[in-house]
């Protein structure tokens, strides 16, 4: 990607051996990775909160549908799972609205100013939120307001640290590399699950306040160590090779075409050289092939997803396991377990569409499995703590695989494919699509959850599991061509008598 910069980070004047050639590239490849990791960690770390705080905050598991029960107006009376899913709704529509604009001005402007300013965003208005419980604040439209500005925040950081790990990771092995990365979800989703839950006794506002300060901070870190491109330090970027030789091709092509451009030169003027990576349009970006399947596909993964990421805490608290209903602690500790399981999926997805050179068809294998594993969830959940967490291991994992492989992989695939000529400048505007739509989808499930939830959880994982279907329905013809594409290889290697 060709981020127009302002100069290196700061921790690059203050540690001069940092720079090169006393670091080698591998080492700051490695350095932008775990930057990023961190800061994305820290960015999910603050949205678990509401998910901790919904069983404090609304109806308590005695209530019914003619009491109101004493937990925090106004999500305590009879309609207060319904107020907890428009919470998320506000939150996660401006997330995946402000996602749109995040990518368009990712591949303009400085991506470590950008993000830095994304990260301290939102942990300012994570720390505002948790103040409402200090100033007694007992108002729907404060809660609301805060959300909406936050999810605009919080849209930043997606698109731009996606087009940083682009910049620095080549193609080769990028699904293994992305799946390991982008366990930094999970590894967010635990961390806050884990702080949040850890502090809930002392009041739900440290809920909010310790992963807003957790994101702060870790903003201060991009802004001191954040390389963008490898160019900025004098290394050449992973495939920028091939990038380089199809560019001087065209102008060289161009330069035959025009003897008037003689004077400027064989390779033509400087900028005839970078308008083939200049950035391009929202509907040019949308119509790029597998870019639409994808986004859809991602639409009701992320759904799903995000509705256990906002309600799984809740459904813990409001369902007995082996006839014991969870404190709020152990519930929102409990709940990691599912994050974890995503780690594993998002490693394994990862690993598994390297080998066999098929994004779609390992996303579609992975949502398959998917429904009967919520199908036992759902039913053997409740039996004994034991079936609870082994089960709630394999669903994470299922469903946070594809997850996890369309947002990272799928998305810098598509972001630098040929044809746009590995252009890195559509990569964030490509990733902001795939994950804005994805963002709809997200913000959709748990406000369907609060509503469905008052019918039965029955009703609820019904929800989820037709949405897995049409997740996969939307990848069929990909995997086809895919399948294809397989076996067409297997059968010239076979036919091969060298191979």
């Amino acid at each position: 990607m060709q981020s127009r910069t302002v100069g290196l980070a700061p921790a690059f004047s203050l540690f001069p051996n940092l720079n090169t050639p006393h670091k080698t590239f591998t080492f700051h490849q490695i350095l932008v990775l775990v930057i990023t990791f961190v800061a994305y960690a820290s960015f999910h770390a603050s949205r678990k909160p509401p998910s901790i705080v919904k069983s404090v905050l609304g109806p308590s598991v005695a209530s019914n549908s003619s009491s109101v029960d004493n937990g925090w107006a106004p999500f305590n009376g009879t309609q207060g799972t319904q107020r907890l899913g428009e919470l998320d709704l506000a939150f996660l529509s401006s997330y995946a609205l402000g996602m749109y604009f995040a990518g368009h001005f990712g591949d303009r402007i400085d991506l470590r100013y950008f993000l830095v300013f994304g990260m301290m965003g939102s942990g300012i208005l994570t720390v505002v939120f948790g103040l409402g419980y200090w100033m007694d604040v007992h108002l729907l439209g404060y809660y609301m307001t805060v959300q909406i500005v936050c999810g605009l925040f919080q849209s930043i950081g997606w698109p731009c640290v996606v087009s940083l790990v682009g910049n620095w990771c080549g193609k080769e092995k990028r699904g293994l590399i992305m799946g390991v990365w982008n366990s930094h979800t999970s590894v967010g989703n635990i961390l806050g699950s884990v702080i949040a839950s850890s502090v809930l006794d002392f009041g739900w506002g440290w809920s909010f306040v310790l992963p807003g300060l957790l994101v702060i901070v870790s903003g201060l870190l991009v802004f001191l160590f954040l390389v963008v491109s490898p160019h900025d330090l004098g290394f050449e970027e992973p495939g920028k090779e091939m990038e380089i030789e199809m560019s001087l091709a065209d102008n060289v092509e161009a330069t035959l075409r025009k003897p008037e451009a003689e004077d400027a030169g064989l390779l033509g003027t400087a900028d005839e050289f970078d308008e083939s990576l200049s950035a391009i349009g929202f509907l040019e970006a949308w119509r790029l092939p597998g870019v639409m399947p994808f986004a859809f596909c991602l639409f009701f993964s992320k759904l799903v997803a995000y509705t256990f990421l906002y309600w799984l805490p809740y459904y813990l608290r409001h369902t007995a396991v082996a006839g014991v209903h969870l404190s709020h602690k152990t519930a929102g500790i409990l709940s990691t377990v599912f994050d974890i399981g995503g780690v594993f999926g998002g490693i394994s997805a990862g690993f598994i569409s390297d080998k066999i050179k098929a994004r779609a068809l390992t996303s579609i294998a992975f949502l398959t499995l998917s429904i009967p594993a919520l199908i036992m969830y759902r039913i053997y959940g409740s039996v004994s703590m034991f079936i609870n967490i082994a089960l709630m291991f394999i669903s994470g994992l299922l469903v946070n695989g594809p997850y996890a492989l369309i947002t990272t992989a799928v998305a810098a695939d598509l972001g630098t494919q040929e044809s746009i000529k590995g252009n890195g400048r559509a990569l964030a505007t490509v990733t902001a699509i795939i994950d804005g739509t994805g963002s709809v989808g997200a913000a959709l499930g748990p406000l369907l959850a609060g509503y469905i939830s008052s019918r039965g959880w029955n009703s609820v994982f019904f929800m989820l599991i037709v949405s897995i279907f049409f997740a996969g329905l939307f990848l069929v013809r990909l995997a086809k061509a895919e399948i294809k594409e397989i076996s067409s290889g297997e059968f010239i290697a076979a036919s091969d008598p060298q191979s």
